[in-house]
């Protein structure tokens, strides 16, 4: 069997994982963002397993939803399900959301210590809560 070799450029694409590949789609100030978001949610959440669900970064602790990340033309959209938002609601009160979803827009500063405590806040819920009830 004759080997050829991989262009630089196919090894790097190999070697992406899915949550590289779609941060690389956008521009180098998101991609800053995206990724500042990605390391806290892996400082805070060391054993979460990360993949793409419903188009975008996802991420679980405990075979549970821990929070999922977005971006989009004008804003960051980070998605902590509704108790993770219900828990920070005076904090995000200043930004546009949903049910367990905020946006944070691009054109402001993002609050990284915000989303940490979001992340550790999920973190605690998913190791100490079962079927809605604390442990």
């Amino acid at each position: 069997m004759h080997n050829q070799p991989k262009s630089k450029w196919k090894l790097l694409y190999i070697n992406m994982n899915e949550v590289n590949k779609y941060i690389s789609t956008f521009p180098n100030e998101v991609q800053e963002i995206l990724i500042k978001i990605r390391f806290l949610i892996k400082k805070y959440a060391i054993e979460a397993t990360e993949s793409i669900a419903y188009g975008m970064p996802a991420y679980k602790t405990n075979g549970k939803p821990l929070v999922y990340f977005a971006a989009f033309k004008n804003h960051i959209g980070f998605y902590a399900t509704p108790s993770g938002h219900e828990q920070f609601s005076k904090e995000l009160s200043k930004y546009k959301q949903g049910k367990g979803s905020v946006q944070f827009p691009l054109d402001k500063p993002i609050p990284y210590d915000l989303i940490g405590q979001i992340i550790e806040f999920r973190v605690h819920e998913n190791l100490f809560k079962k079927n809605d009830q604390y442990i």
